[in-house]
């Protein structure tokens, strides 16, 4: 696809996005407890997230057919040369606890490789979104990662994973170092915003292990179009998985030396 095609596909994914947002926004007060599903220890899921996804499914169905759909909570999986890659509610912890850090999340692959991509944040509104070689943008406004050039200058941003859980005194090391010779951590819950807050340079860095596709599909592609660089925690380019994402402005080498002093 074009960039004109993608941009103008885009005006109509951010409408779809809008409208899932909406719906949960809606439904925030109305969930209980009974609601929650856990697909495992601290993996949780709501009639929220699968109704977001069926819109999202439909919608994006509509927009592109010949596209095949990965999606988090079941959506039709193919391998096809394009695909939508969703997460519908990026931070459903967040959420069940009516934490206002959630998001949408929908990429779009061609041949395996990102070309579009967009985090709708409902809390605040802004829409973060992306194109091959178009640019970043938050709410139809530029953005571009921080200009801070050293980790002392810096905040940085991470994930608490649940699971692999034996890589988790190397992981605290890391933070350790990083509380020390930065600004500081934050943990906000939805790898989607953390990725899009480093793309408009309110983080100076982001990292997180044992995520997934969706997670990570459209915000690596925003980080890179806003000037940044994503690498797993090798240097190399094995993050579409999610299993190691690493994404900075321009301290990429600088904290990849202290995550792999750890790791």
């Amino acid at each position: 696809m074009n960039n004109s095609d993608l941009a103008t596909l885009l005006k109509e994914v951010r409408k779809s996005a809008a409208k899932a947002a909406a719906f949960q926004l809606n439904e925030l007060n109305r969930f209980n407890a009974s609601d929650i599903v856990y697909k495992g220890k601290n993996d949780l899921v709501s009639y929220v997230d699968k109704q977001t996804e069926e819109m999202l499914v439909a919608d994006l169905s509509k927009l592109l057919p010949e596209a095949s759909i990965m999606a988090e909570e079941g959506g039709i999986k193919d391998n096809k040369t394009l695909q939508w890659v969703i997460d519908p509610l990026d931070g459903t912890t967040n959420y069940l606890h009516r934490l206002p850090v959630f998001s949408i999340s929908i990429a779009l692959r061609e041949h395996g490789k990102e070309i579009a991509g967009l985090v709708h944040e409902a809390n605040k509104n802004e829409c973060f979104y992306a194109w091959e070689n178009g640019g970043a943008y938050c709410n139809d406004e530029k953005i571009k990662v921080s200009q801070a050039t050293t980790l002392d200058r810096s905040l940085i941003a991470t994930g608490f994973p649940y699971s692999l859980l034996d890589k988790t005194d190397a992981y605290f090391e890391i933070m350790k170092e990083l509380l020390l010779q930065s600004h500081g951590l934050r943990r906000f819950g939805s790898a989607a915003v953390d990725l899009c807050y480093t793309a408009c340079g309110r983080f100076e860095g982001y990292f997180e292990f044992n995520l997934k596709d969706w997670d990570v599909a459209a915000g690596t592609l925003i980080v890179k179009e806003a000037g940044g660089k994503v690498t797993d925690f090798n240097g190399g380019d094995n993050y579409r998985s999610g299993h190691e994402v690493l994404a900075t402005g321009h301290i990429h080498e600088e904290l990849l030396k202290v995550i792999q002093k750890h790791w």
